[in-house]
């Protein structure tokens, strides 16, 4: 063989090389996602542009906000006396005088700490039920919590939330009973019937007969007190905790193959879901009190906490529905095959899996109904916008506008972008199929 070196094969190996800056990094990015094409390009262009010139006009306007002025004719005072001749400063100082307003409405000021304390109340309550991982032995705070907080917010007597909570025991006992001498349909109903005859007719005088015996309680707080994010929070937490339960043994009673259970399930739904919100809510004003007693005196918030609550639960109910036709027939044989009862394979098969699906939907339900707490106001109650016009009619703040409507919506939005966020990180969280 001849000894000549083959020059074409390489014997080492070439160090490698940094790649192309148009291939990576922020210099890819936005060759890819801004101007991959002309048209892209143009809109990209003409995005920046209107980007450009709404942060030109705006942002001068946030950022020379006036925020210690008492009056809209001082705030344009400040703005005249610092040399600027046109109004390009918003006037926050709204803000900082009527906050309270905004935040308690009509809420007595020395009484602010019982909403606060009701709200860390509520999400003591609530954080095992959002995040398993906790003790389960706060769920005694979660059983407690609802009752509390009422007793928080509209004080009282003690008796009352106490009383109410003892409806609850009554509709456990009923079942209990009914369920070991009938059929599960008489259970049912007892269940629901028995706890609603003891709150018209018994809970009330209970409430007030252990009152005059042992009077104990806090100052009362009438609910025309009650307006601003506190009135939207009351409702709108109240509605979203009571809602989903219910929602779910409506959406359960509307694939019952009993038949007086499947029908009362699907007269509610239709019939709530074919009526505007705005339409219950003056149903709650005007008309509930006619299904009552004579002499009842039924608070207006609470009823429009049921109405709203009744309202959710018809969307809630369809979306759980939803989840549950999404479910291959298998997982209900596959009960049936374990030996297990209805409520068991419900429990421990079926609606794990259904809720998981639905989630997306539920937490838009919410996210929604969050929102349309706002339409409260006009059957006189006085929510965010209630209280905004009510500001803006004084002589003080008379003229003012998108300052107090910014404050409104970056509340809402922290709100409803926290729900959002929940809701992706239980998603996440359930996402076992791809692990």
């Amino acid at each position: 063989m001849s000894d000549t070196p083959i020059t074409y094969v390489r014997d080492t190996m070439l160090p490698q090389k940094a790649p192309p800056t148009s291939e990576i990094g922020p210099v890819r990015w936005v060759r890819e996602n801004l101007f991959s094409s002309p048209m892209n390009a143009i809109l990209t262009i003409l995005s920046l542009y209107i980007v450009y010139t709404v942060i030109s006009h705006v942002g001068p306007w946030l950022i020379n906000g006036i925020w210690d002025a008492d009056s809209l004719t001082e705030c344009r005072e400040i703005i005249a006396a610092s040399g600027d001749g046109h109004h390009s400063a918003a006037c926050f100082g709204v803000i900082t005088a009527r906050w309270h307003q905004l935040v308690f409405g009509y809420y007595p000021s020395e009484l602010y700490w019982r909403p606060v304390l009701a709200l860390l109340v509520f999400f003591v309550g609530i954080a095992p039920v959002l995040f398993p991982s906790l003790p389960r032995k706060l769920f005694i705070v979660s059983m407690i919590a609802p009752f509390l907080c009422f007793w928080l917010l509209w004080g009282g007597s003690i008796w009352l939330p106490i009383s109410i909570a003892l409806g609850f025991g009554v509709g456990v006992v009923a079942f209990k009973l009914l369920s070991a001498s009938a059929s599960s349909l008489v259970a049912i109903i007892g269940a629901i019937v028995l706890p609603l005859i003891y709150w018209l007719y018994l809970s009330g005088p209970l409430a007030s007969g252990l009152a005059s015996i042992v009077p104990l309680g806090i100052e009362f707080v009438p609910s025309r007190s009650f307006g601003g994010f506190m009135l939207s929070i009351v409702i709108g937490l109240s509605a979203i905790v009571i809602s989903l339960p219910l929602g779910i043994l409506l959406a359960l009673g509307r694939q019952s193959d009993l038949f007086i259970i499947k029908t009362c399930a699907v007269v509610f739904i239709e019939v709530i879901r074919g009526v505007p919100l705005i339409v219950w809510l003056f149903t709650a004003q005007l008309l509930l009190n006619y299904f009552l007693p004579p002499g009842s005196n039924f608070d207006l918030t609470l009823r429009v906490i049921i109405m709203v609550t009744l309202f959710a639960s018809a969307y809630i109910a369809e979306v759980v529905r939803g989840g549950l036709a999404a479910l291959p027939k298998g997982q209900y044989e596959g009960g049936d095959s374990l030996g297990l009862n209805y409520w068991q394979s419900m429990q421990l098969i079926i609606l794990p899996q259904a809720l998981k699906i639905s989630i997306p939907g539920i937490v838009n339900t919410f996210i929604g109904l969050f929102k349309d707490t706002t339409l409260v106001v006009f059957i006189g109650l006085f929510d965010p916008l209630g209280i905004a016009s009510a500001i803006r009619a004084t002589t003080e703040w008379n003229g003012i506008y998108w300052e107090l409507f910014l404050f409104i919506g970056i509340m809402f939005f922290i709100s409803c972008f926290s729900m959002g966020r929940y809701s992706l990180y239980l998603e996440k969280k359930l996402q076992r199929e791809h692990r």
